[in-house]
C-alpha cells in the first residue's frame, strides 16, 4: 500500500477525532478522501505535525492524532524525546513510513536504511511504541484510540504518490473551522 491508500483506509477511523497531518501531499490526500473540520492541514512547517499535536493534546481531553511522514520526522528529531517526556493520554502519533520525502519527489530518507524510527522512539523514552505493515494498520489505530493511551505507531509502506491538486482553502478558514471543532 502506499500513503494515500492507508489514508483512504483508516478515514472512518480518524473522522471523530481531531487530526493534525502533515505538510504536502499527505495533506492534499487527506483532504481529497474525507475533508473534515478536525482536520488541521498542515501547508508549511515540514517536521512539526507531531509538536503541535502533541500540544493540542495536553491542552484538552480530546483524542488527536498527528499524521506525520518519517521524513519530517527526521527533520524533527527533538520531536520524540519531547513526545516521551510530556505524556498525553489522549495522544497518537501515527509516522506514516515510507521510506521516502514524498512531498518533495520521493528522494529516499534513511529509514529504507538503517534508521528504525521504532528503535528511535524507543531509546527517546516513548513508553508504547508500535511498528506495524501497512495493512494492520486499521486495528491497531483502532485499538489505540480506544485504549486512550498515548501511543507512537510506525506503519511501514510502499512510497508513491498520487497527483493531486494543492488545497486551495484558505489557510485562515482551515484554523478557524479547526478552532471551532477544538471548542465543541
Amino acid at each position: 500500500m502506499i500513503r494515500s491508500e492507508i489514508l483512504r483506509e483508516i478515514a472512518p477511523i480518524i473522522r471523530d477525532h481531531l487530526v493534525i497531518c502533515n505538510i504536502g501531499l499527505p495533506s492534499q490526500e487527506l483532504h481529497s478522501i474525507d475533508d473534515q473540520p478536525t482536520n488541521f492541514y498542515m501547508l508549511g512547517t515540514m517536521g512539526l505535525s507531531s509538536s503541535i499535536g502533541l500540544g493540542l493534546a495536553l491542552a484538552q481531553d480530546k483524542t488527536v492524532i498527528s499524521i506525520d511522514g518519517d521524513g519530517s520526522v527526521l527533520t524533527n528529531m527533538g520531536t520524540l524525546p519531547t513526545i516521551a517526556n510530556n505524556v498525553a493520554d489522549n495522544y497518537i502519533l501515527l509516522i506514516i513510513d515510507n521510506g521516502s520525502y514524498g512531498s518533495t519527489g520521493d528522494q529516499p530518507t534513511y529509514t529504507g536504511k538503517k534508521t528504525s524510527l521504532t528503535a528511535v522512539a524507543k531509546a527517546c523514552g516513548c513508553e508504547n511504541v508500535i511498528e506495524v505493515q501497512d495493512k494492520d494498520l486499521g486495528p491497531v489505530l483502532q485499538k489505540a484510540i480506544d485504549d486512550r493511551k498515548m501511543t507512537v505507531i510506525v506503519c511501514k509502506c510502499d512510497s508513491g504518490n498520487i497527483k493531486l491538486p494543492v488545497i486551495t482553502m484558505d489557510p485562515v478558514v482551515i484554523r478557524d473551522r479547526f478552532m471551532k471543532a477544538v471548542a465543541n
